[in-house]
């Protein structure tokens, strides 16, 4: 459809294709079909199909979706999100590490955006791409207004932005890489940031860190990610679609 071939090319969806677990672009759906209505969310779940089935949404656009690698079988829990989708006419389009680092409209760049980084270049090398960006605070923070910021900022459900406050007192190189991205807190270091933002770590970051001397900010993966669907949703109401956004928070 004509609605997937423009998300492929703005994202560019192939330049992931090798990159990523997620099958990125439309993955339930007709090749052709007429579409009036757009529906965003960041998860591609039971909830928010039937929240897209109940507002007469065309396409749902996600950044999670149901396919990573494809299927082995049609049943069970992949059976139960497929079904209401094809039974009802609703298609699938997924966005995953394009959406990520996508340096205008991706989930880094939002998070750059409420942090104010200038000077920003990307960040969080993936074979020949990125899927982060980095940035300059217009003034810097301190650990705890770095903090604050993105907890008044950012759809947590409620939960704390949890700090790994092992770097400088004040806060200027920032490198942000969204959901679960202390994978790279080595290039962050090597980059000299000062501090990592991301969605969630794992337990070694902890240590890492620490030897490192810089900060983490685990803000959480769902509230990290809501930018890019949200950006995409901008895009199409300009390309003359009617649209709708369901939030659902993980806390997570």
């Amino acid at each position: 459809m004509e609605l997937a071939d423009r998300l492929d090319e703005t994202l560019c969806i192939d330049d992931y294709a090798d990159l990523d677990a997620s099958v990125n672009g439309l993955q339930v759906g007709p090749d052709e079909a007429s579409v009036e209505h757009v529906a965003f969310a960041v998860d591609g779940v039971c909830e928010t199909f039937d929240r897209a089935i109940d507002a007469d949404a065309d396409v749902l656009v996600t950044h999670h979706g149901i396919s990573w690698g494809g299927f082995d079988r049609v049943t069970g829990r992949t059976y139960d999100r497929i079904a209401p989708l094809v039974e009802n006419g609703l298609a699938l389009y997924v966005s995953h590490l394009p959406l990520d680092g996508h340096q205008k409209l991706g989930n880094a760049a939002g998070v750059a955006d409420v942090l104010d980084l200038e000077n920003r270049r990307p960040f969080g090398e993936l074979g020949p791409e990125y899927v982060g960006q980095r940035g300059t605070a217009t003034d810097p923070y301190s650990p705890d207004g770095l903090r604050d910021r993105l907890e008044d900022s950012l759809e947590t459900g409620g939960e704390p932005v949890q700090v790994l406050d092992f770097g400088p007192d004040e806060i200027e190189d920032v490198a942000v890489l969204t959901g679960s991205g202390t994978d790279w807190l080595d290039e962050a270091v090597e980059a000299g940031a000062d501090a990592l933002v991301t969605g969630e770590g794992k337990q070694k970051a902890y240590h890492e860190a620490r030897e490192a001397g810089i900060h983490v900010f685990l803000a959480g993966h769902y509230a990290t990610e809501t930018f890019g669907v949200r950006a995409l949703q901008e895009l199409v109401e300009e390309w003359g679609l009617e649209t709708s956004y369901f939030e659902l928070p993980t806390g997570l």
